[in-house]
């Protein structure tokens, strides 16, 4: 039997994958983790050998699990769970040492077909994912300013301690401003870059060089 860890904040879709993999004799699950740092720990305690992993957790996201894991675990297979349709998403997840990814509005039997997969060897990324890439790469591309250049100086820090997991409160510690003044920045960063959470921000912040 294949054991399979599954991590994902949301109790509901956590059941149905339960409940998925409980109809397939051909699958263990040895755990749940409802975020990234807790995802990281069971995988220590576990030694699961597929991951199925939310992109978008509150504590630590799936992207930076995946980088924090495969050096330590580097047999496991990562599968990515998402609701973000992203290239740039994809390719960082890929990039970090992911070996699939799939949309959470995908069939069930596609997720069972994609963990096979994934066992085989082999890369797995969702089908509308590659036709959204193929029809990204026929499309014209037009040279667009780039937005980091309306963030003031403050604004760049707190973006960077955004996407490094600081609070406001530990920004405002940081910084010597006060949380208030933290709101402020954020919101503004948001109105620019037309960003509205983290996972976009830290998405964002590695495209454009702030982070590694």
């Amino acid at each position: 039997m294949t054991r399979v860890l599954i991590a994902d904040d949301h109790a509901i879709v956590r059941a149905g994958l339960r409940a998925l993999l409980a109809e397939d004799a051909a699958f263990e699950l040895v755990g749940e983790a409802a975020g990234g740092y807790e995802a990281i720990e069971l995988v220590e305690k576990t030694n699961p050998e597929v991951l199925i992993l939310d992109l978008s957790m509150p504590d630590l996201d799936g992207i930076s699990v995946t980088r924090k894991i495969k050096p330590q675990f580097p047999a496991l297979k990562i599968l990515i769970l998402t609701l973000h349709e992203d290239e740039a998403l994809l390719k960082e997840a890929i990039k970090a040492g992911a070996a699939g990814y799939i949309l959470k509005r995908a069939a069930e039997a596609e997720l069972i077909s994609a963990i096979r997969t994934i066992l085989r060897g082999d890369l797995y990324v969702d089908p509308a994912m590659v036709r959204s890439l193929l029809e990204e790469s026929q499309s014209p591309k037009i040279n667009q300013k780039d937005p980091t250049e309306s963030l003031t100086q403050r604004e760049t820090e707190i973006l960077r301690l955004i996407v490094e997991g600081y609070t406001n409160r530990q920004i405002g510690q940081e910084l010597n401003i006060s949380i208030r003044t933290v709101e402020g920045h954020r919101a503004n960063i948001s109105d620019k870059l037309g960003l509205h959470n983290r996972v976009e921000l830290v998405r964002y912040a590695r495209q454009h060089g702030l982070i590694e």
